[in-house]
C-alpha cells in the first residue's frame, strides 16, 4: 500500500479490503494526501472509526462511505415521501435481512465471520445496508434489546439474530438478520405511519398504501435480484452513482453523499446490539451515537 500511495496521479482511493483493516487503509491514504471512498462498514469498532475520521480531518482529505442502496429510485421515492410527511407520524419501522451464505463463503475467506476482521457477521456485514436505510428514515435510536447466535456456520460471529428497537421519536421496530436462513430471502424494509405504510423487498417497493397519496406510477412491485443467497447477484449500478458523487464532492469541494461521521451511526447501533446480546440487557443509546 505504501508504494501504491506514492503514485502522484492518484487523487481518490477506494478501500475494499477486510473490514477490520479499513481504518489502517483510510489513515495511510489520508496521510498521503488522498481522498477516500470506503466500502461498508467504515470499520468494525468505534475507536477505530473515530481515529480514521480524525486523521482525514487532520490532513484535509474527504472521507466517503459506500451505502449504495440509498441511491435506488425506489428508496429515494420512499425517503422523500416520508420527509414530506405523507406517512404522518412514524409508528414502526422493521428491517429483515434473512439471508443465506454457504459454508464455502466463510471457509474460502477466513477473515469473514471473525470478530477482529469482520466485526461479527450477519448484522455488521450483510445486514448493515438495510439497517442504514432504516435508521436513515426512522432517525436516532433511544434503546435496543438484541440477541444473536451462531447456529449453523463455524464462525466467531453471528449467523442469526433479532433486535427490538425504540426510536427517539417514539416509534418502535424489529430487526432480524442471518446468514443461515436457507435458501435466503430478499431483504425487507417495512415502514408504518399514522397515514399508511410502505413495504420494500429486494430494493423495490412492493406495497404503497398511503391515505390520499398515490403510488409512483413506475412501481412494478416485482422483486429484482438480491444478494440474499449469492453476493454475485448484487448489481453495480448504484455503486457507479456513489463513485460519481464522490468525484463531484472532490471537484466541487462539498461533503460526499455519506460521510464518515454518518457511516458511524449504523456501526454504533450494531455495536450496541452486540453489547445487548452479550450482557443480556437493554442498551440505551445517547442521541443515536451508542458511545
Amino acid at each position: 500500500i505504501h508504494e501504491f500511495l506514492r503514485q502522484p496521479g492518484i487523487d481518490l482511493v477506494c478501500v475494499c479490503n477486510e473490514s477490520g483493516r479499513h481504518g489502517e487503509a483510510i489513515e495511510l491514504s489520508a496521510m498521503a494526501g488522498k481522498h477516500v471512498l470506503c466500502e461498508k462498514p467504515i470499520e468494525v469498532t468505534l475507536p477505530k472509526i473515530d481515529k480514521a475520521i480524525a486523521t482525514c480531518e487532520k490532513y484535509g482529505t474527504k472521507l466517503g462511505v459506500v451505502f449504495q442502496n440509498r441511491c435506488s429510485k425506489d428508496y429515494t421515492a420512499v425517503y422523500e415521501a416520508i420527509q414530506q410527511g405523507k406517512l404522518g407520524k412514524l409508528i414502526m419501522g422493521n428491517a429483515h435481512i434473512n439471508w443465506y451464505r454457504s459454508k464455502s463463503y466463510y471457509a474460502d475467506n477466513p477473515w469473514r465471520g471473525t470478530h477482529r476482521w469482520d466485526g461479527g457477521a450477519a448484522f455488521i456485514n450483510q445486514g448493515i445496508h438495510t439497517i442504514d436505510l432504516l435508521l436513515n428514515i426512522m432517525g436516532p435510536v433511544a434503546w435496543v434489546f438484541g440477541k444473536v447466535g451462531t447456529r449453523v456456520h463455524d464462525i466467531e460471529g453471528e449467523d442469526v439474530g433479532v433486535a427490538t428497537v425504540s426510536f427517539a421519536n417514539g416509534a418502535l421496530g424489529t430487526i432480524t438478520a442471518g446468514t443461515s436462513l436457507y435458501p435466503g430471502y430478499p431483504e425487507r424494509l417495512e415502514l408504518f405511519g399514522e397515514k399508511g405504510s410502505i413495504l420494500m423487498e429486494g430494493g423495490k417497493i412492493i406495497q404503497w398504501n398511503i391515505m390520499g397519496a398515490d403510488a409512483p406510477v413506475w412501481i412494478t412491485k416485482s422483486v429484482t435480484a438480491s444478494g440474499a443467497s449469492d453476493p454475485a447477484n448484487i448489481g453495480h449500478q448504484n455503486h457507479k452513482i456513489v463513485i460519481l458523487d464522490m468525484i463531484e464532492a472532490i471537484v466541487k469541494d462539498r461533503p460526499p453523499m455519506v460521510s464518515g461521521t454518518e457511516a458511524r451511526i449504523p456501526v454504533a447501533f450494531i455495536s450496541a446490539l452486540y453489547r445487548s446480546s452479550k450482557a443480556q440487557k437493554l442498551i440505551h443509546i445517547e442521541t443515536g451515537s451508542a458511545k
